[in-house]
């Protein structure tokens, strides 16, 4: 389906993303990953990917959010980025307040190293009752470890490296259905390369040039997914918004 996405067509165009149906696999959360790539493949311009988003890519990056009940990140993009809290719209906020669900999705960093700039708007501006998570493993430095378990919630996943999959087991049995995750690449890689990524939103930003990075980085011996196309919207400017799901 080819559909032309203008800025006054954007409520059209985040339904298409809210009402898809997303079932939770036994003993996992619904994988959804969201990531914007130029015409090359790269995932990044001068080490950020703001350059490559657009408006629409903007608030459908915001909308995401929205119908996810965890947010889980790796290290190097909240460093690079400089991530802060969920902030939904108000509306957003109270339709999932009204659901049953928490007002945002906290965030999950997933690091080895705790290496973790604390004064990044993530942890220095979190609201005691949505604290952020930190997803690390058994070799991360215990006086790490310490100081992580006083600005997040702590979760171990692993011995020696972090288990995506272990990692996911325990965030659904805090009762996390739904999952989004915005990369960066070797995480979506290592979700792919498992066969636990669900669902890929994928925006192609006209551009080439950008950093040798790619969208994913698959780790060697990973398996190989097949995915369906669900639906395409072309956007006035060029963009081009992918919606996919893994096949059986």
């Amino acid at each position: 389906m080819e559909r032309v996405a203008a800025q006054h067509e954007l409520p059209e165009l985040l339904r298409l993303y809210d009402e898809v149906d997303r079932p939770a696999p036994d003993g996992r959360p619904w994988v959804l990953g969201n990531m914007v790539g130029g015409l090359d493949g790269c995932a990044a311009m001068s080490g950020r990917v703001g350059a490559l988003s657009t408006p629409v890519d903007a608030a459908l990056f915001r909308g995401l959010r929205s119908v996810a009940d965890v947010v889980l990140v790796g290290a190097e993009t909240v460093r690079r980025e400089r991530y802060g809290p969920v902030r939904l719209a108000e509306p957003l906020r109270a339709a999932r307040v009204g659901a049953g669900r928490a007002a945002a999705p906290p965030i999950a960093v997933v690091s080895r190293s705790l290496d973790i700039d604390w004064s990044i708007p993530l942890f220095a501006e979190a609201e005691p009752d949505a604290r952020p998570l930190l997803v690390t493993c058994s070799a991360s430095p215990e006086d790490r470890r310490l100081e992580a378990g006083k600005r997040a919630d702590l979760l171990i996943a692993g011995e020696e490296s972090v288990d995506v999959g272990a990692a996911l087991g325990q965030l659904r049995v805090r009762g996390h259905r739904v999952l989004l995750c915005e990369g960066g690449p070797t995480l979506l890689g290592e979700l792919a390369g498992r066969g636990l990524l669900d669902e890929l939103c994928l925006t192609l930003s006209p551009l080439m040039g950008g950093d040798p990075l790619p969208l994913a980085v698959t780790p060697a011996g990973g398996a190989v997914s097949r995915f369906a196309v669900r639906h395409a919207v072309t956007a006035e400017d060029g963009t081009v918004f992918l919606r996919y799901e893994r096949t059986p």
